[in-house]
């Protein structure tokens, strides 16, 4: 049977920087296919160029046995061909089922049927196992992982031949992972084609059928999945023998119940803090942080870790318990005062596209807004000081950028999230808070941040890192504090520190402090 696309000898180049080299790819009705490849290996732009988003320089591009130009994401969408990309389409102004029905919405006279509109939306939200979104609820108030799934919602409402999913599950609860792969396996067996890409081996062994690996713009090879192991797809991926994932960590200073032990130095934590509440959602909550550390944040997602951290950065009102900095309290009443030199507080937050980039302006403006102050002389900008910090920052992290002065939405997801990072190091942070720091990122970039969190702690840092990978806090942290329900309900460290405690402790199994 001939596949349902067909593409050869795609490219594709911006300001001469090669995005796509003579690339192809095979999807067949019924089939998962996943696409494999760092950040900048050329994933986006192929599946950008499949969705009529982007017009390749060269190729042919097959759909159901006939060639097909797609100019345009209209195009696209007529022949069958939907995506749900990373960064969401959805319009957060209006309802979920607006969006939902916003393509062809039902008319009756002329106008659209807002009642047969709504029964779409809530057929569709029910095919994601989504039920709990209203549909006329803005989307705006709308969690990111809500969001996440109205937009899946809206691609299967439109019944499509094939779909692609691009990081789709990066930002969902690991109960709404599981109802879209059910949901992903049950539209494969109706005989819709997916194109599936996730950095997640473990999504991509319970999903693909087939596997294409690329690398640099250029296509490496495609397989049947399972007959590769893990470490041969991203030797195939990053083009050199896989390294050790996370780098060593120090001897574990913490105490068992979790606080951080004293040392010789008499120093006391970098952060300390006591008895923090917050609106209902924050209980009585006792942390430190002691400089050189990497606690993690653990627990399921939605349990208060974000609004611990907005909570500590300032955004949030109503705060009440103590924060100290180096022993001294401090009150920390907005960003501004959070990152101040005396405070030195840092957050890179988990929606890096909505809440840590101004997409439409340059690297270079990105990483120095938020040292502007530490950049300036009587309120004018040093040029030449911004210039140069910015040159060191790119070094570095390694960030792959052309040109400073290209807009930040031309980057790379994974060197957007190191321009994020880059951003808070200018200032010198005391305290940096990470959340999800390496969600959609590729495995090179992954090792990349990893190792600069333990150069972090080694330079006296003090980090708290939330992630929904297991095998992230267990990597890189030296304890976890696991959350429930707005309070920490246990602490692991040492050889406590396992996936198995980490699960049921997230779930609150008669574990406590």
């Amino acid at each position: 049977m001939s596949p349902l696309l067909r593409m050869q000898g795609v490219s594709k180049r911006y300001s001469g920087v090669r995005a796509l080299e003579n690339a192809g790819l095979e999807c067949g009705r019924g089939r998962i296919h996943a696409v494999l490849g760092e950040n900048g290996a050329g994933k986006s732009t192929l599946i950008k160029v499949m969705s009529g988003v982007v017009i390749p320089d060269a190729g042919r591009i097959e759909f159901d046995g006939q060639p097909i130009v797609l100019d345009g994401p209209a195009s696209a969408s007529r022949a069958g061909i939907v995506s749900v990309f990373q960064e969401l389409s959805l319009m957060p102004d209006l309802s979920v089922a607006d969006n939902i029905g916003i393509t062809n919405p039902p008319r009756r006279f002329g106008f659209i049927d807002q009642r047969a509109q709504r029964r779409l939306a809530e057929q569709a939200l029910a095919r994601v196992g989504c039920e709990d979104v209203h549909p006329l609820a803005l989307v705006r108030d709308l969690p990111l992982s809500r969001r996440q799934m109205v937009e899946i919602a809206k691609a299967v409402g439109r019944k499509p031949k094939l779909m692609i999913l691009d990081e789709a599950t990066s930002a969902l609860t690991a109960a709404d992972v599981q109802r879209v792969f059910a949901l992903l396996k049950q539209l494969r067996d109706e005989g819709l084609a997916i194109v599936y890409i996730s950095h997640r081996m473990s999504e991509i062994d319970e999903l693909a059928d087939d596997c294409s690996v690329y690398r640099n713009g250029r296509h490496v090879a495609s397989f049947t999945a399972g007959t590769k192991t893990s470490d041969e797809i991203v030797e195939m991926m990053i083009g050199r023998e896989v390294s050790h994932a996370f780098p060593p960590k120090p001897a574990s200073r913490g105490a068992a119940d979790g606080s951080a032990q004293k040392v010789d130095d008499g120093k006391p934590p970098t952060l300390d803090v006591k008895h923090l509440n917050w609106g209902g959602r924050l209980h009585d909550i006792d942390l430190s942080v002691r400089a050189g550390e990497i606690v993690g944040l653990g627990g399921l997602d939605g349990q208060g870790q974000r609004e611990f951290f907005f909570a500590l950065f300032g955004v949030l009102r109503g705060v009440s318990g103590q924060i100290q900095i180096d022993g001294r309290t401090i009150t920390v009443d907005s960003p501004r005062a959070a990152k101040q030199a005396d405070i030195g507080i840092a957050l890179v937050p988990e929606d890096r596209k909505t809440d840590g980039l101004m997409l439409p302006m340059s690297v270079r403006d990105n990483l120095t807004f938020a040292a502007l102050e530490r950049l300036s002389l009587a309120g004018v900008i040093r040029f030449a000081d911004e210039a140069r910090a910015t040159a060191e920052m790119v070094n570095r992290l390694s960030i792959k950028v052309p040109d400073t002065a290209d807009a930040v939405s031309t980057l790379s997801g994974g060197n957007q999230q190191k321009v994020v990072i880059g951003k808070w190091l200018l200032n010198a942070p005391r305290v940096m808070l990470l959340n999800d720091p390496t969600r959609g990122i590729d495995v090179g970039t992954k090792q990349d941040i990893y190792r600069l969190l333990r150069k972090l702690a080694d330079d006296g840092v003090a980090v708290l890192l939330y992630s929904t990978d297991y095998a992230e806090l267990i990597g890189c942290c030296d304890r976890v504090a696991v959350f429930f329900d707005g309070r920490v309900v246990c602490w692991l460290q040492g050889d406590d520190m396992t996936e198995h405690a980490l699960v049921a402790s997230a779930l609150n199994l008669g574990v406590t402090v």
